[in-house]
């Protein structure tokens, strides 16, 4: 069975919802193909920056989404070895773009909003990319269950395994020997934990806590794991024992917070990201295909922008194709193949301005990350001393530096 759509995105992650929601803003319709039966929650939350609110401003989702989430307050860092406050930033800042503005939103509550605010049946779950295969102006993709589509526009926002990302050229995201464990604690009452962005750094080991709202506290840890320590990261209740023993000096109300978490909301995942300079010669499009989010610039999370870029991806391409596909026919073309040759170059270029404006944003984002996590989870004394007396606010600052980005609005008729 073969069935025809001008745009097929495969993935309904952050990504490519908005990316979805960014084009149906427009007046375009596209396909989401899930794999998953339903929508993919894995991670609880993301700290989303400024450079995020101006994405989800742009798609009309800003506003919703405050109201569901505390805005946070500053940023303070602390030694697991010592106790002691290392820096503290306020978020009350301006930058470039105007205020800073700062919320950890629950990844669920943020996926089924956008999903929400697409029509029904834009999301086809179940829905496993097997094979790409070009035909002549199109691409054809093969489903698991034997059916065809057949696009005018393919985009991969299927994550780090993305089948689309091996399909352009681009290899396996690589490993980065480091690991995080993720939860969140719901409270039944008010938890009582000031609105703010805490983080403690020693003994090889990084870890946070952040509010989302009066109720909801969510957590990471990140270390390098010994090879008996992965084995425990299948069991969800070895995973808590584990973490409880290595949270170091960090205050009670912190610690009690993970304490707090049932043992089905810890998930664990080895990180890893794309060395940045295969995005500097690799095809992030190519004709009428490209990619986006995890598929483009997987990341570590030591700045906590792998959400936020994929929002602004979102927002990017949706624009640039959006102008591909809703420009008019030059009138001198007047058979049928000459119309179809027109789109597609004309989709191609979108795509190209696409991958022309997230190229060295997203080299920028991996580079940082990559280089911050290595700082916030080194063990060594010199690095350690570095760190906790002189590097620590120049980090801090740094998020709100790396934030202060605007992807622009949409073009909408």
């Amino acid at each position: 069975m073969e069935l025809i759509e001008d745009v097929v995105i495969v993935g309904a992650g952050i990504a490519g919802l908005t990316t979805s929601l960014g084009l149906h803003r427009q007046g375009i319709r596209s396909l989401v193909l899930e794999s998953a039966e339903t929508l993919r929650i894995t991670g609880f939350a993301l700290t989303t920056w400024t450079n995020a609110w101006k994405a989800l401003d742009a798609i009309g989702l800003g506003d919703s989404l405050r109201e569901q989430h505390k805005q946070l307050l500053g940023n303070v860092t602390s030694s697991r070895v010592s106790g002691l406050e290392t820096s503290e930033i306020s978020f009350k800042a301006k930058g470039k773009w105007g205020d800073h503005e700062v919320r950890c939103v629950q990844r669920k509550l943020l996926l089924e909003t956008l999903e929400r605010e697409l029509p029904s049946g834009t999301i086809r779950f179940s829905s496993k990319v097997v094979a790409i295969e070009e035909s002549g102006l199109f691409k054809l993709v093969h489903l698991d269950d034997g059916i065809v589509i057949k696009t005018k526009v393919l985009i991969g926002c299927d994550g780090v395994n993305s089948v689309v990302a091996k399909w352009l050229g681009f290899k396996k995201a690589a490993h980065t020997g480091r690991s995080a464990i993720r939860g969140c604690a719901k409270f039944k009452n008010n938890h009582g934990i000031d609105p703010l962005f805490m983080q403690f750094f020693g003994n090889g080991v990084r870890s946070g806590a952040i509010p989302c709202d009066d109720n909801f506290v969510y957590w990471y840890f990140t270390w390098t794991p010994s090879s008996q320590e992965k084995e425990l990261e299948a069991n969800p209740a070895h995973m808590k024992q584990l973490v409880l023993s290595k949270l170091g000096n960090i205050p009670e109300q912190v610690r009690a917070v993970i304490e707090n978490t049932e043992t089905d909301a810890f998930v664990s995942s080895p990180l890893r990201y794309r060395p940045p300079w295969e995005l500097v010669w690799g095809n992030i499009s190519k004709g009428n295909v490209c990619v986006a989010g995890d598929a483009l610039h997987p990341m570590t999370p030591d700045i906590g922008q792998g959400g936020c870029a994929a929002l602004e991806d979102g927002v990017v391409l949706a624009r640039c194709l959006g102008k591909a596909l809703l420009e008019k026919p030059n009138k001198k073309v007047k058979d049928e193949d000459g119309e179809e040759i027109e789109e597609y170059m004309k989709i191609e270029m979108g795509l190209k301005k696409y991958a022309k404006e997230r190229r060295w944003r997203s080299f920028e984002l991996i580079s940082t990350s990559y280089v911050v996590g290595f700082i916030q989870e080194n063990d060594g004394k010199v690095i350690s001393f570095l760190r906790d007396k002189f590097l620590a606010p120049i980090m801090a600052r740094l998020l709100l530096k790396i934030a202060d980005f605007d992807c622009g609005k949409l073009n909408i008729p």
